[in-house]
């Protein structure tokens, strides 16, 4: 199965006010998210990517287009469903002023039990999410083959919640997760179970680079599908 490259948007002016931004519409990169966004082609230059798919929200796609302008050839596609969690009447409103909610303890310590007012609950965000990567998965690996990467642009509780998936972690439990703005957490999805590759990088991506299959291998089999062995060789 392929690797998914997950992206969290650049930092934007409600990261910096404050804000939970939700799904508010015309929340957009500050000064410091555009130079993230801008850097983003430069660090994944040694991949070759399928796709990049991206939720519908402002911020997302102003952090992939200078990787779309890079690469114009990169087919963009809008994925609703790794859209931001619909946080309802909380959209909007100062997480100060919030953190004195009953709720919020809920959020911080029994997420699966969460459900925003007006909006939706975290576990129906971390199902439509899930689901639409596992979808992508399929298509990209049927198009492409499993040694194909694609980039996925999204948000830092989706990310969240995807990789507590990939690692069998309760959704109670994803709060222990950090996704900074533009980080990259790449997890290689195989038949038998996800490998989390990078959490939260925001260096350099170069390892990530499919190695080559040793001489003699058959180029059609599928990657391994093991866990190393006492912590592996790592990169060449």
């Amino acid at each position: 199965m392929p690797t998914l490259i997950l992206v969290r948007h650049g930092r934007s002016t409600a990261n910096t006010s404050g804000v939970l931004a939700g799904r508010t519409p015309g929340v957009s990169l500050d000064e410091r998210g555009a130079e993230q966004a801008a850097a983003l082609p430069g660090r994944l230059s040694a991949l070759t990517l399928a796709a990049a798919v991206s939720s519908p929200l402002q911020r997302c796609r102003e952090t992939l287009q200078p990787l779309l302008d890079a690469r114009p050839d990169l087919p963009l596609h809008t994925e609703d469903r790794i859209s931001e969690c619909d946080y309802g009447d909380w959209s909007g409103r100062k997480l100060a002023e919030l953190s004195d909610e009953p709720l919020m303890k809920v959020v911080q310590q029994h997420p699966s039990a969460a459900a925003f007012p007006g909006g939706e609950s975290m576990r129906a965000m971390q199902a439509r999410a899930v689901e639409a990567v596992r979808e992508w998965n399929d298509r990209i690996a049927a198009e492409h083959g499993d040694d194909a990467a694609y980039v996925m642009c999204s948000h830092g509780d989706i990310i969240k919640a995807i990789v507590a998936d990939a690692l069998g972690m309760h959704l109670d439990l994803f709060q222990r997760v950090q996704a900074d703005p533009c980080s990259v957490t790449a997890i290689r999805y195989t038949a038998l179970r996800p490998f989390l590759l990078r959490l939260g990088d925001t260096g350099d991506l170069a390892s990530l680079a499919p190695r080559e299959r040793p001489a003699g291998a058959d180029a059609a089999a599928p990657p391994t599908t093991d866990a190393a062995v006492g912590g592996g060789a790592g990169a060449p």
